[in-house]
């Protein structure tokens, strides 16, 4: 199967929108690179925003390629109309080369106070003796750690995992936020997705990981666990904000436990009033908001009362 790059060069104002927009389009979501910034000072604390940002996506080249590519001009020609938008630049890519595609904008980062995100073929990077190392090959799964909301969600993971928790990863991607909270110290993880090549490569990065043991990885969807009687002190959910009010309709705060709490992705601040209303009527109560620093991605945290 041969694939579609797409790319564009846009300021940050724009970023948002436009990596919103892909998200519509690309499969497994969208990848976000920094340019200007050489790939050694990516983990480093003082590196200033950038100016210009590369968001990338990719399309399955198919009988359906030239109207996903026409659908997705017109729609930024239509939102040109509020704010200059680049033309997007589309070049095809083989199966074969979609992992090496990938890995050409993929960079370690350094998150919150412990987690430490380098890809999984970059061996050669200096760490510190309480980092939470956390190596990845996102395959054809989306995943990276480079995307701001996945960001979010690990910093938010950092601050809210307890020793032993039960963790929900709807929506698992690579497993990154899998790993994650099994190397902060939840006692299992159930990581789902629609995708079975997610399903696959959240395995074998469990593997890869040392967590294999804590991490199910198995495709399904909110419908796998809200008809059974199982619940979790944690959820993660980074998808998209009109798929997490979606549902919220199908009673997504029933899967956290009363007391438990949840982490919701993939949103930006303008979507983040409605995902909280929706959340509200869920029986989940918003508590916070982690916004991107010089952006507008956004990651809610919220909380299901305990019974009283």
């Amino acid at each position: 199967m041969r694939w579609i790059e797409v790319s564009m060069s846009v300021d940050g104002e724009a970023a948002e929108a436009v990596s919103d927009l892909l998200q519509e389009y690309g499969y497994q979501g969208v990848a976000i690179e920094q340019e200007g910034i050489m790939p050694e000072a990516w983990d480093e604390d003082n590196v200033p925003p950038a100016t210009r940002l590369t968001v990338r996506a990719y399309l399955p080249e198919d009988e359906q390629a030239p109207e996903q590519m026409k659908r997705l001009e017109d729609a930024l020609g239509h939102m040109s109309l509020m704010y200059p938008m680049p033309k997007p630049a589309f070049y095809p890519v083989d199966d074969k080369d979609w992992a090496e595609a990938w890995k050409a904008h993929y960079h370690p980062v350094r998150l919150g106070n412990r987690l430490f995100i380098r890809p999984l073929w970059i061996t050669d990077v200096e760490t510190k003796p309480d980092d939470v190392v956390i190596a990845l090959d996102p395959g054809m799964a989306f995943g990276t750690g480079t995307h701001p909301s996945t960001q979010l969600c690990l910093q938010a993971l950092e601050d809210l995992i307890q020793p032993g928790a039960s963790v929900l990863d709807l929506g698992s991607g690579s497993g990154i936020l899998a790993i994650a909270a099994a190397k902060l110290g939840a006692a299992h993880i159930l990581a789902l997705d629609i995708d079975p090549i997610a399903v696959r490569v959240t395995e074998e990065n469990a593997e890869q990981n040392g967590v294999a043991d804590k991490i199910t990885s198995m495709q399904g969807s909110l419908e796998t666990v809200i008809t059974v009687p199982r619940r979790f002190d944690l959820a993660l959910v980074n998808i998209l904000a009109r798929i997490i009010i979606q549902m919220c309709d199908n009673h997504l705060g029933d899967v956290v436990r009363p007391g438990g709490k949840a982490v919701f992705g993939g949103l930006t601040l303008e979507q983040a009033d409605d995902v909280e209303a929706a959340l509200r009527k869920t029986g989940l109560t918003p508590t916070k908001r982690r916004v991107q620093p010089d952006g507008d991605w956004v990651v809610i945290e919220a909380v299901r009362p305990p019974v009283e």
